[in-house]
């Protein structure tokens, strides 16, 4: 006896399972290519927006004899000439946090940076102006700044207007000996400094706080006379880099060509020496370095 009430025909009921899926995947497709339409304009948009805030550096540069205008800079020696910067800005929130043997160390690692950023920059031929410029204002705050606010908060705080004053000569005599630097590249001898470089002079502060730290002269145990010495000193290290006189700058060393074997192990003695009491041979090396100088100009002028 036929059936009445015949069943659903299952090959009918099947595609139309499969349109409403496919329907819902399109619809989904369509959601997700909208939704990452939007995201990749509202990032174009947001670049297009810093790029208006903040202008690209374009500058001019000698190629083949013409002069010509390039855009960016270049990436790898600023990288070590921003770390040379950071490292002097750690070594003010160290001093002033009492850590008197982290800043110095910290403005040590900037002297280190700052001497391979511009052999890197020639080494990889990506010198340029901005580069020159952008060394220039991170060696006033590692080489200048830093050092000046690490001994005011370490030995010149306690000293009243005095020890402020020797902290502001060596900031401004740091800034004129930067500025007179810049005005004077190519120009004179290449192998001399006019004047006590601003690394020197830093290391010789850095290292003279390090000594102390080791000696246990910090705060209340440091001794006065200790402290106006130290004043005294400031001055000085501040006046030697705005003098005229001329300090080797080791520029001519080559450093590509053959040494004797006997040059290799005179630069393993010295690492060796150091090692024994690092913050005393540094000290004593760059002041022996600071004293060359006068030296070499008082013995000229005797022989004249």
């Amino acid at each position: 006896m036929p059936d009445q009430y015949p069943k659903d025909d299952v090959s009918d009921a099947e595609p139309i399972g499969a349109d409403v899926s496919d329907a819902l995947a399109a619809s989904e497709d369509s959601g997700a290519d909208s939704a990452a339409t939007s995201l990749s304009d509202s990032l174009g948009e947001a670049a297009s927006t810093i790029e208006g805030l903040i202008e690209d550096h374009e500058e001019e540069v000698s190629e083949n004899g013409q002069t010509v205008k390039r855009r960016g800079v270049f990436l790898l020696p600023n990288l070590f000439t921003t770390g040379a910067l950071f490292c002097g800005f750690y070594a003010v929130v160290a001093a002033m946090r009492g850590d008197y043997e982290t800043a110095p160390i910290a403005i040590l690692f900037a002297l280190v940076l700052d001497g391979l950023d511009g052999r890197v920059a020639r080494l990889t031929n990506t010198t340029s102006k901005f580069g020159a410029e952008y060394d220039s204002l991170a060696d006033m705050v590692s080489f200048g700044v830093a050092p000046a606010l690490v001994m005011f908060s370490w030995a010149l705080g306690d000293l009243g207007k005095v020890g402020w004053s020797a902290s502001f000569i060596y900031v401004a005599c740091v800034a004129l000996r930067l500025a007179r630097f810049n005005t004077q590249v190519g120009v004179g001898d290449p192998n001399f400094f006019i004047g006590l470089a601003s690394p020197a002079g830093a290391c010789i502060m850095a290292c003279t706080v390090w000594v102390c730290q080791d000696q246990g002269w910090v705060g209340a145990a440091l001794p006065v006379e200790i402290a106006v010495t130290v004043a005294a000193l400031t001055a000085v290290v501040a006046i030697l880099m705005v003098v005229n006189v001329p300090y080797h700058s080791f520029k001519g060393f080559d450093l590509h060509g053959r040494v004797p074997f006997v040059a290799i192990l005179a630069v393993v003695l010295v690492f060796g020496l150091v090692t024994v009491d690092p913050p005393k041979i540094l000290l004593l090396a760059s002041l022996a370095y600071a004293l060359s100088g006068p030296i070499a100009r008082l013995r000229r002028w005797r022989s004249e």
